[in-house]
């Protein structure tokens, strides 16, 4: 057997493991993670993870840059405070976060084409626990890519929660109008209610933008969200859905996809940037277009469009035209919508905070993408700015904000009301 062909098997290995320890009732504890190392020997690199209980997963690689990501069963991450994100040998580093409820991943930075050379799950002896063991080598471009394309075959995506036989789904369409089935009985207290989905930009192993002090996009992206939702549902006129509501990390289709299936009437994408200015600051907004409003706007989608390829996730069966296809078959209307609520939110937005000279703004956001909900995206501030960092970890300032957005979508709803009257 070839060494490539190996290493395919070492990858269906691991998902059968992970299928053998992943318990389907309700678990106990999950496995801790104590400590993770590094170790060198000739040209490979070996990743340790100490762990307190056996787990699952499944590794695969991805080009563009080299990583190589490693999903797991859920683990709580307890490692020492000193524990730094840098890597030795071909791996310059590494982050981890939960992916999904079940799921944890870890993506680890290389520095050039890799194979794995082995993986395997050690049990417990003497003074040491359970160890996920990693051997990493590198090899050629040509090498990698082969390796890469095999593995995307034969193993299909490490899922935990479900059976093996239930992987194969569907994937989101976006050209195919959702059916929405009835609500069950126990939603009547949202019947009538206008449905807001709001999405916190970036989570889990995509930490977004980082400040001036520190501060990750995600955390007060998802802080603002909550809010938002909070305030919403106060009024007794929204039923708020959240794309997420802890920190995860949620596909770029898959918000458009849940905001769809939620039947929104309004989809509202929460972020925050950051430049190489420390000087800029204010808020904006953006809505979709295929042409960019300028070349900061197509600068920023370019970015956000990218998150996913961040957090590890294979696009390599992704149709390359899909920005196109998706833009041309989304109905005037709603972008039309969508750039109403836009201009009703900046309004309110000025009276609560700063906001940039030009703050309307459009570009081909991923997240925008759905053809049939008015889909606007926030950029609170600039966490570049230390003082607009200092205020987006305010509670205060955030509830100052989310009470502006709860006005614009009062108005906006409003003005349809007025619209269906006339």
């Amino acid at each position: 057997m070839s060494f490539g062909k190996r290493a395919i098997v070492a990858l269906v290995a691991g998902l059968l493991i992970a299928t053998a320890t992943v318990s389907t009732g309700n678990a106990a504890a999950k496995p801790a993670a104590t400590s993770v190392r590094f170790g060198i020997q000739d040209e490979a690199t070996r990743f340790v993870v100490e762990l307190s209980a056996a787990v699952g997963f499944h590794i695969f690689t991805l080009p563009d840059p080299y990583r190589v990501v490693i999903d797991m069963s859920e683990v709580a991450w307890r490692l020492p405070s000193e524990t730094a994100d840098t890597g030795n040998g071909i791996v310059s580093g590494f982050r981890y976060s939960l992916f999904r409820p079940g799921t944890t991943r870890i993506v680890l930075d290389v520095t050039k084409p890799v194979r794995v050379k082995r993986s395997f799950l050690l049990p417990p002896s003497d003074k040491q626990g359970h160890r996920f063991v990693l051997d990493l080598e590198p090899v050629t471009t040509a090498t990698f890519d082969d390796e890469a394309r095999l593995a995307a075959i034969a193993t299909p995506e490490f899922r935990p929660d479900i059976p093996l036989a239930a992987i194969a789904t569907p994937e989101f369409r976006p050209d195919i109008p959702v059916v929405k089935p009835p609500a069950p009985a126990g939603d009547a207290p949202h019947v009538g209610r206008r449905v807001v989905v709001i999405d916190p930009g970036h989570g889990g192993v995509d930490p977004g933008a980082i400040g001036s002090g520190g501060t990750r996009e995600k955390a007060v992206a998802l802080a603002a969200a909550l809010e938002i939702k909070e305030q919403l549902e106060a009024t007794g006129r929204y039923k708020a859905v959240l794309t997420r509501d802890r920190d995860t990390f949620v596909r770029l289709r898959d918000r458009v996809a849940m905001a769809r299936e939620a039947g929104a009437d309004l989809f509202i994408s929460i972020h925050a940037d950051s430049i190489g200015s420390s000087k800029v600051n204010g808020a904006s907004v953006y809505t979709l277009s295929k042409d960019a409003s300028d070349k900061e706007a197509a600068k920023l989608a370019a970015k956000e469009n990218k998150a996913d390829i961040i957090a590890g996730v294979n696009l390599a069966h992704e149709n390359p035209e899909v920005t196109d296809i998706l833009i041309s078959l989304a109905q005037s209307e709603s972008i039309n919508e969508g750039a109403r609520f836009a201009n009703m939110l900046i309004g309110e937005l000025r009276r609560a905070t700063s906001t940039l000279q030009k703050s309307h703004r459009s570009a081909g956001f991923a997240v925008l993408m759905a053809p049939d909900v008015p889909s606007v995206l926030v950029e609170m501030g600039y966490l570049s700015n230390p003082t607009e960092e200092k205020n987006l970890k305010s509670k205060a300032h955030r509830r100052k904000m989310a009470a502006a957005v709860v006005k614009a979508v009062d108005s906006y709803f409003a003005h349809h009301d007025q619209l269906s009257r006339s």
